[in-house]
């Protein structure tokens, strides 16, 4: 079964752990990493022949329109993280509305290509916001990839359903949940920070038990920043935040490597397409 191969396209000081030690207004100030990292995770999937989505900030896409068309010409699919990383559930209905339209013409012109996806920053699509996947059906998109049916201290919508579903009556919009992964009996994300720090076959595990025997593909993620042991260090982030951030970002290069030698990856856009005749 094919799986999709998805990248959550922001910059080292964009995550959610260091939102409360990095103002929004010093980002331009900082130093830019995302387009090297981004490059690189390119000729990650170039050697592997494995395509891939892009949940690209629109942030991102308005200083790196070339990096765009890079991602575009080496047949991935190009889709929306968002303006600049604000949780869903931190805005209105209609301020929600604005951040998609003010990335999506962005990402647009940028990449030349329509933008059917969307994933909210930090799976910030939850319990909070049930006027979410309505905004996005009325948006036009095809499917959104934002919700992460466990609980976490970060996020989380506990008891949403694990595979593909139509969470809006009467609209043709899917949402793709991330996969989980079992760990001493909890559920986890099999993806980023999750995927660096465990070895890889929980997440291998993960990807075979969706496949066989929920019957579902999976969704994997991870961002450029992991594969980027120079990056700068945040001194003054919370501990946890350090602890979360910084371990085995040299090792994850070779963790994706092989990840993708083991199982069939490909585009979100594609594969819902495929699946969506049978929701």
């Amino acid at each position: 079964m094919r799986n999709a191969m998805s990248v959550d396209v922001e910059d080292w000081f964009q995550v959610g752990a260091f939102e409360t030690v990095i103002d929004r207004r010093d980002w331009d100030g900082l130093e830019h990493r995302v387009e090297a990292n981004t490059d690189a995770v390119l000729d990650l999937f170039a050697a592997a022949g494995v395509t891939a989505t892009f949940f690209t900030l629109g942030w991102v896409a308005d200083r790196f329109p070339a990096l765009m068309q890079r991602i575009v010409a080496g047949g991935h699919e190009l889709a929306s993280h968002g303006w600049d990383h604000k949780r869903v559930f931190t805005m209105t209905a209609d301020q929600f509305r604005d951040d998609l339209a003010r990335a999506r013409t962005v990402l647009e012109d940028a990449g030349g290509q329509a933008v059917t996806g969307y994933r909210a920053p930090s799976f910030s699509i939850d319990a909070r916001t049930p006027w979410a996947h309505g905004v996005l059906a009325d948006a036009g998109y095809a499917y959104s990839s934002s919700v992460a049916p466990l609980t976490h201290d970060h996020y989380g919508w506990a008891g949403a359903p694990r595979g593909l579903y139509r969470p809006v009556a009467g609209s043709t919009l899917i949402e793709w949940p991330i996969t989980l992964a079992k760990v001493l009996g909890r559920d986890v994300s099999a993806g980023g920070g999750f995927f660096r720090l465990l070895p890889n076959k929980v997440v291998e595990d993960a990807v075979v038990r969706s496949n066989r025997m929920e019957a579902h593909p999976a969704m994997f993620y991870f961002h450029p920043w992991e594969i980027d042991p120079g990056q700068p260090r945040v001194a003054n982030a919370p501990l946890k935040s350090k602890l979360r951030h910084y371990p085995r970002l040299g090792a994850m290069a070779g963790k994706l490597e092989r990840l993708m030698a083991r199982h069939d990856w490909g585009r979100a856009d594609a594969i819902v397409a495929e699946r969506a005749v049978a929701l």
